[in-house]
């Protein structure tokens, strides 16, 4: 019996093999097979995840905690399986029948349950690896990059102050020197260098402080730098808001950039903590005109900023003027130098003309320019008279312009409050109520032409571009006072202009140095006693123009129009206070008068008897009675946005007043009943003459039904704003012939009438399913479609005449889907969106896809804002589309529709 108890043994460890654990042995070449296979899934999932905190990397993302956990525990499991696949295949190799049963049987016992288990630990780490959000928003960058071209001739201040900067002792630092002597440039170029060299500072906080000093507005900009809520300081106290300011900075090292400063700025008063060397280390550096500026401000190191030397200056001259200009000739680098001589080193002046010169390449236009610029004359390099130098050699840019009309126009630019964003439909009108434009007599004429001049000017760098806003421009202030300078001259034809903005208190002695003014811009004024001083009214026997904006009166002062008998513009727009100003009726001379944004009730008493007013504005207001029969001579009308106020009946009634005037060629307006739009569809003359037409609350109206004809007279049609028509079903552009040969036809003939539409809102229409009629709409520029419940898609179905003949979103340079829970798609086939710079999405969960490709807005696009859920769920044709767009992806919560489209009134 003694040889029973080994083989019994024996017996036990095989069946104990091959029994319950059995599996471990016998399935482990395949479950090998099954743990390369979870495996090679786990990091095709890791490398997904890579490549999205790459790319929220890239957009300034931060990547959360747990994804660098679940990245590292990859990586160890990742090392692991190899290690246990190596041995799983050397085990296989070894096998046979005979170490089955021996000690070996424990070790393909033991690499099989360490597999099995494996495979469990991978499949569950790749569960656990589709993460809904693999990275935060950062908080906004310390440093905000500032727009920098390159510089010339600052090098050498440049390495002076940023010494200063890395000295503990130096807190204030001032950079005085003329207008335009590229003060504000150095300082963008040591803002910029914060980027590279921190120098241990926290934050860095750059404002534009301008004159006159504005405590609180310069408290703004400092409180949303350091991302302080909004609604924690926008109603608190000036003093509120600078203990706030300080709280956050005492325990900061920060520096803070002030630009333009023109008088004593308190930073005390601001909330901002001194600088002093000792146990504050952060710093202050400013710009100003003026060294007295820094010593008020207690600046520890001041220097001033000097013109250019002549190769210096030669050399940033013949940069702006061009090679290819520049070489065109062999004797123009020779002129080139005295012309560099004439500006006197001065930077704006070498870059406006500069510019100025960049297209002439004939000897004689070059030689007619050193002349006329030889004819300014020299005055004294003192602050006191600085301007007179400065403005002498800019003026030259003035005096190239073509012709009278686009120089009066430039001129009139001056009246508006420095660093202010002028928008340009305010400015052209203006032009036109002026009379400056040739084509006044035709106001869509006229605008066309006062385009163009806004774009003669940009081009002559005697307007810019606005940061914020395709429809707005803005004036240099040194630019400005150049035009400022200009309409004081003595001489013919130099008409004097006053402009007085943020004025607390307007004196006697300044009412009658106005008596000989001929126009008169007030901004920012504070009630009406301002303006009453306690003497006599004077009379303005010369006054054309009057600006009265901003302010805060409730009613124009007693006796002051009627001493402006020749007043032709009256602008009393952003009055909001304003309630009463019948008076206007004094002013039989007027043409044109705005009081857009004001709280003028009824207009009866106003206009009755302006028998020459051609341009009437009221947009935003709250008028509850308008007659215009009488405005005998008005050619355009405008009063849209807002709420409308005026009864039905009134509107058909005004409607009716407007198709009688006879000389009518331009009406914006807004309208809430179906029966004022039954009377717009139904009159040829409105319709010629609509501009801007905005529908709301149009109850009853189910179906906006656009004929041929119709569709044929809207030639000036510009913006459409539809919102809040609860029951509108659908917009339809109507065809006579309904098959497919004759939509061809009559699409041809209709498509191009509708040329001049370039904005679309579309705003709380609940019932409203798609907006196919855009088909014929091919210069659509900006679409907005917000909060349609019901909507499903922008453009119904796939038809192929569609595809090919419509160009359909060719021009489309600004795209809005917000608030619209049913929306599925844009349209059915790839748009190549050759003109698209701007796309927003917000709250479409059920847009999953987007008609693009690879060749969608190639050399337009900009920015794609929407949320990163919604960004993280789109289909995409291929990885490649997706990679393309996720490089101008920026993840946006919520944006506000004024701020996407930035549209003015």
């Amino acid at each position: 019996m003694d040889f029973v108890t080994p083989v019994m043994d024996v017996a036990t460890r095989l069946w104990s093999c091959t029994s319950r654990h059995s599996s471990y042995v016998i399935d482990l070449e395949e479950n090998l097979c099954s743990l390369r296979i979870e495996m090679e899934e786990l990091k095709n999932v890791g490398e997904d995840v890579k490549r999205r905190v790459e790319d929220a990397e890239n957009h300034q993302m931060r990547r959360r905690n747990e994804i660098n956990g679940w990245l590292n525990r990859l990586d160890a499991l990742g090392r692991e399986v190899n290690e246990i696949l190596e041995e799983g295949d050397q085990e296989i190799q070894k096998r046979c029948l005979r170490n089955c049963c021996s000690s070996n049987c424990w070790s393909s016992y033991n690499n099989g349950r360490r597999i099995r288990e494996k495979i469990s630990a991978v499949s569950e780490l790749k569960n656990e690896g589709h993460f809904d959000v693999v990275a935060d928003r950062l908080p906004s960058a310390p440093v905000d990059e500032k727009p920098l071209e390159k510089t010339v001739g600052l090098d050498f201040m440049f390495s002076e102050i940023w010494k200063w900067l890395e000295d503990d002792k130096v807190g204030i630092i001032g950079l005085y020197g003329m207008g335009g002597v590229g003060k504000t440039t150095l300082l963008k170029k040591i803002n910029n260098e914060f980027l590279k060299t921190k120098l241990g500072f926290d934050v860095v906080i750059w404002v534009v402080v301008s004159k006159p000093a504005n405590t609180e507005k310069v408290q703004e900009v400092i409180l949303k730098k350091l991302e302080v809520p909004h609604y924690e300081w926008k109603y608190g106290s000036k003093d509120e808001k600078s203990q706030k300011i300080f709280n956050i900075l005492k325990a900061k090292k920060f520096v803070l950039l002030l630009d333009d400063i023109w008088e004593r700025l308190d930073l005390t008063e601001v909330g901002v903590p001194r600088p002093n060397g000792e146990d504050n280390m952060s710093k202050v550096i400013f710009t100003t005109r003026s060294e007295d500026v820094c010593h008020v401000m207690e600046a520890h190191k001041h220097v001033k900023v000097e013109c250019l030397a002549p190769d210096e200056a030669l050399s940033l001259f013949r940069m702006k003027v061009g090679e290819n200009t520049f070489n065109s000739h062999p004797e123009i680098p020779t002129l080139a130098e005295e012309i560099v001589k004439e500006c006197k080193g001065l930077p704006l002046a070498l870059i406006t003309i500069g510019r100025a010169m960049a297209d002439k390449k004939t000897i004689r236009r070059w030689d007619r320019a050193l002349q006329v610029l030889k004819t300014y004359p020299s005055t004294s390099s003192t602050f006191s008279g600085m301007e007179d130098q400065v403005f002498a050699i800019l003026a030259f840019s003035y005096d190239s312009l073509s012709n009278g009309p686009i120089k009066s126009c430039f001129l009139y630019c001056s009246m508006f409050p420095s660093d202010d964003e002028i928008l340009e439909d305010e400015l052209v009108e203006l032009w036109i109520g002026e009379g400056f434009l040739t084509e006044s007599h035709d106001i869509q004429r006229a605008r066309d032409e006062g385009y163009d001049i806004i774009e003669s000017l940009k081009e002559a760098c005697l307007l810019d571009s606005s940061d914020q806003s395709e429809k707005h421009v803005k004036m240099h202030d040194m630019i400005r006072d150049m035009a400022l300078w200009l309409t004081t001259k003595p001489g013919e034809d130099k008409k004097k202009v006053v402009v007085k903005e943020r004025a607390r208190m307007v004196e006697s002695r300044d009412i009658a140095e106005w008596k000989e003014a001929h126009r008169i811009s007030l901004w920012d004024i504070g009630t009406v006693s301002l303006l009453d001083t306690g003497h006599k009214m004077p009379s303005f026997p010369n006054l054309e123009t009057l600006f009265l904006r901003r302010s805060s009166m409730y009613e124009i002062p007693t006796g002051l129009l009627e001493k402006m008998p020749l007043v032709r513009v009256l602008d009393l727009s952003y009055n909001y206070r304003l309630e009463s100003c019948w008076q206007v009726h004094q002013l039989v001379n007027l043409e044109y008068l705005n009081m857009s944004f004001t709280s003028i009730k009824a207009l009866w008493n106003i206009v009755e008897g302006l028998k020459k007013l051609r341009c009437l504005i009221l947009n935003f207001t709250h008028i509850k009675e308008i007659s215009i029969s009488h405005l005998s001579s008005l050619q355009l009308f405008s009063m849209h946005g807002g709420t409308l106020e005026i009864a039905c009946n009134e509107q058909k009634t005004l409607l009716e007043e407007l198709e009688n005037l006879e000389y009518i060629n331009e009406i914006s307006i807004i309208l809430d009943s179906d029966i004022s739009v039954k009377k717009l569809l139904s009159s040829f003359k409105l319709q010629c003459c609509i501009r801007k037409l905005h529908l709301q609350f149009c109850s009853k109206m189910i179906l906006l039904e656009l004929s041929p004809s119709c569709v044929q007279a809207m030639v000036h049609l510009e913006t459409l704003q539809i919102s809040s028509c609860h029951d509108l079903n659908d917009v339809k552009v109507n065809v006579e012939d309904k098959g497919e040969r004759g939509f061809i036809s009559r699409y041809s003939m209709v498509l191009p009438k509708l040329c001049k539409l370039h904005e679309v809102h579309i705003i709380s229409c609940s019932k409203l399913h798609n907006l196919t009629w855009l088909i014929y709409a091919p210069c659509l520029q900006s679409l907005a479609v917000s909060a349609c419940k019901s909507m499903e898609e922008l453009i119904s179905g796939n038809d192929g005449v569609v595809k090919e003949n419509s160009g359909l979103f060719s021009r489309l340079s600004t795209l809005q889907l917000e608030n619209l829970p049913k929306l599925k798609s844009i349209c059915n086939w790839v748009l190549p969106f050759p003109s698209l710079k701007i796309i927003y999405v917000h709250s479409c969960e059920n847009l999953r896809k987007l008609p693009f490709d690879s060749n969608t807005g190639k050399n337009s696009l900009e920015k794609f804002q929407a949320e990163q859920s919604w960004w993280d769920g789109l289909q995409w044709e291929d990885e490649a589309i997706k990679q393309r767009f996720n490089s101008f992806f920026m993840p946006s919560e919520y944006m506000d529709l004024h701020q996407v489209l930035g549209y003015g009134y």
